[in-house]
Formats: C-alpha cells, structure tokens, sequence
C-alpha cells in the first residue's frame, strides 16, 4: 500500500494540471508576500543603480532566497534567467515569466553549451542575466565559476541580490529555502559591482570567486541576524535522486 501511495503521488507531482495549480498558487503568494512586506530597500536601490550606469549586468542570488527576488524586477530593461528544467525548474520558469523574465532552459549538466550561447547573446545585446550559482543542488551558497567566465568574457559586473523578511520558516532542504509570511518586515541587500579583468589567471579567478561568495553570505548572515532568522551554514548537498529521503 505504502508503494502504491508514492507511486499515485509521483504520478501526481509530474502531471501538467498539478503544475499548473501549484505555479499559479506561487505567482500569488510571491505577489502577496511583496505587497504586504515593508521592505528596507537600500539593497534594491543600490541593484538599479548599478543596472542604470552599467547599463546591464549579471545576477546572482542564492537558490534558497530566489522565490520573491522577481517581485524586485521591475525594470524597462530585459532580464533572462538561466533555470534546469526538473519539474522544480518548470514551477520557476512559471514565476519568471508572470514578473515579465524570459527564461533561458539548461544547467551545467543539461543543455550546457546551448545555455551557454544564449545567456552570451543576451550579454551582448545588452540585456541581462541572472544566475543561481548553487543550484539546482547544491552546495548551498558555494559559488560556482559559472557567472565569473561570463563576466570575463564580456566586462558585464556581478552583482548579488538577496533579502530576508522576519518570520520567516526555513525549509528542512538542502538549500533551506526562506519561506516568508505576510505582512511582515524585510531587508534586500546587494553586493558591490565585481568586474573581472579579460586577462585573469586561474589563480585570480578562483580569488574573485572566493570574494564574491564571501560578501553574498556576509550580507544575507547580517540582515538576517537583524530580523531574527537563524543563521545558516554553507555547503549542504542535496541528496542524490536515488537516495532514501
């Protein structure tokens, strides 16, 4: 009976109505949550700032603080995200798309290359891309050298955007995604402009990289240490497909 259950609720969680209706839920609890937070915007402000004399720029967020961050898009400029295309992925896609994001479908193991191409075109043509460099599994905030070869490769900054709103639960995942009440305070946060010169060596990019990490995570421990939120350690996996939860 126990295997018959998993199974109907497999079949469920995969069928295109139950995306639908969960995706739909998402779209308007990320809307409410942000109309009913009051939100410290010095973060956000500092975010467009930076788009407005740069004229377009890579973001990177965490994968445990992405859900609200298209609630902050708000912008005449084009944005593109980078998303995997697991079932997780496709509820994403849903949101981004409601907040007028386009989407980009790949990761570093699927649809690489073709990813790759279109996130460089959208660099190009002045638009910019947002990345969740530790998704979509993880270690949770370990910044892979994904956005920094973009950068590289295009003098576009890295900029890291995140927030924290107090109240909130933290998902028992790998990522321990926040999961925000309603009416409710909150903190955005930004990290500095980090532009990487075409000429690093291996050495300088791995020292960028360790940079950037370290400030995401020292702004998003900070604000959430002022709103109450426990403090989270760095580098859980989450657990391979074939394991027992």
């Amino acid at each position: 009976m126990k295997k018959l259950i998993k199974k109907i609720t497999k079949k469920i969680k995969n069928a295109g109505w139950f995306n639908s209706i969960v995706g739909l839920f998402l779209c308007v609890y990320v809307r409410m949550v942000g109309k009913t937070t009051k939100f410290d915007e010095q973060g956000i402000n500092k975010f467009y700032e930076i788009l407005k004399n740069d004229g377009s720029l890579i973001m990177i967020a965490w994968h445990g603080r992405v859900a609200l961050l298209p609630y902050f898009w708000n912008n005449e400029k084009k944005l593109k995200a980078l998303v995997s295309m697991h079932r997780d992925g496709r509820l994403i896609a849903k949101l981004l798309r409601s907040f007028g994001i386009g989407v980009i479908g790949g990761s570093t193991n699927n649809n690489a290359s073709g990813a790759a191409i279109s996130l460089m075109k959208t660099l190009k043509k002045n638009d910019s891309i947002a990345i969740i460099p530790d998704g979509p599994r993880g270690p949770a905030m370990k910044l892979s050298m994904s956005p920094l070869y973009y950068a590289q490769k295009t003098g576009k900054p890295i900029v890291g955007l995140g927030y924290s709103i107090k109240g909130s639960k933290l998902a028992r995942s790998w990522d321990s995604m926040m999961i925000p009440p309603l009416f409710s305070t909150g903190i955005t946060f930004a990290t500095e402009p980090f532009y990487i010169p075409k000429d690093a060596t291996k050495e300088e990019l791995e020292g960028y990289r360790l940079q950037i990490e370290k400030e995401l995570n020292d702004l998003m421990h900070s604000a959430d240490k002022k709103l109450g939120i426990p403090y989270i350690k760095a580098g859980k996996e989450a657990k391979k497909r074939h394991e027992k939860k």
